[in-house]
């Protein structure tokens, strides 16, 4: 007699995470289309596709950013996780550096190229920020501030694609920054390996979900209306650095938080039930 023939496997199903991803997708893509605001905020005119935006960013933040940002936090030591969003942030830094020199601040052009070739040499390639460690503080600049201080209005508040809080102005400076040769996105499109650019790339955008998870807790705990916490705590952190470098004073400390988290402060509007207990 022969041996029977070894049978197939059964095809597996999807896995649970990827079908909880496409869930949400099309949720999120109904969803898109929902939101009307028949009064919206005057500094958010658009507030009826912003929240719908918001709605849609949501769901894929939750479907599949966040989760594998939580993974990211849970199974990689914190040092390794610090190495590299230094290194990220180091290369981030040249941006600012060349923003900063658009802006006529020539001080804090100085300051931040002189952080990033102490970073890069005794830091390790910028694994380790020496330069705050003796001192040097971080001054974060993109375009959409130089535009702002070249006396470009903000236009109304805009929620962009994937990346979230935005306005007209800053938007634009996206779009600049994501073309600009001079930027992390651009370091890491340079390379000409494609697993490992694409690698780099996943890497970049998990670092940056991660470091935004504790800013998130914070907005849950708080916030009675995420979207307009975010939206107001936005708009309020960009006024300040704008308001910063027309005044001709050096850019503050605080400004390094990233603009898309909801940082807390005095000047910031209070979203907490009047009726909880202290």
């Amino acid at each position: 007699m022969h041996p029977a023939a070894p049978t197939k496997p059964a095809a597996r199903h999807p896995r649970p995470f990827l079908a909880r991803a496409g869930l949400a997708l099309a949720t999120a893509a109904l969803l898109a289309g929902c939101a009307n605001v028949p009064h919206p905020a005057p500094n958010d005119p658009w507030e009826s596709y912003n929240r719908s935006m918001y709605s849609f960013n949501d769901a894929v933040d939750r479907a599949v950013l966040k989760p594998i940002a939580t993974g990211y936090e849970t199974v990689t030591p914190r040092p390794v996780r610090t190495c590299i969003h230094n290194i990220f942030s180091n290369l981030g830094d040249v941006w600012s550096g060349v923003n900063s020199l658009l802006q006529g601040r020539g001080r804090d052009f100085v300051d931040t190229f002189g952080r990033v070739l102490f970073n890069s040499t005794a830091g390790l390639g910028g694994c380790i920020d020496v330069a705050s460690m003796h001192g040097a503080r971080k001054i974060p600049n993109d375009f959409g501030m130089t535009l702002g201080v070249w006396g470009f209005d903000q236009g109304p508040y805009f929620v962009l694609p994937f990346l979230g809080a935005s306005t007209v102005r800053d938007g634009v400076g996206t779009a600049v920054a994501l073309s600009a040769p001079l930027t992390p996105t651009a370091a890491v499109f340079a390379i000409d390996n494609v697993p490992v650019r694409n690698s780099i790339l996943g890497l970049y955008i998990v670092d940056t979900r991660a470091n935004l998870l504790e800013a998130d807790r914070l907005v849950d705990q708080i916030a009675l209306d995420r979207y307009s916490f975010i939206r107001d705590a936005y708009l309020q952190r960009r006024k300040a650095m704008l308001d910063s470098r027309q005044q001709g004073s050096r850019a503050s400390t605080e400004d390094a938080l990233d603009h898309t988290a909801a940082p807390a402060g005095p000047d910031l509007p209070v979203y907490e039930d009047p009726d909880a207990e202290n």
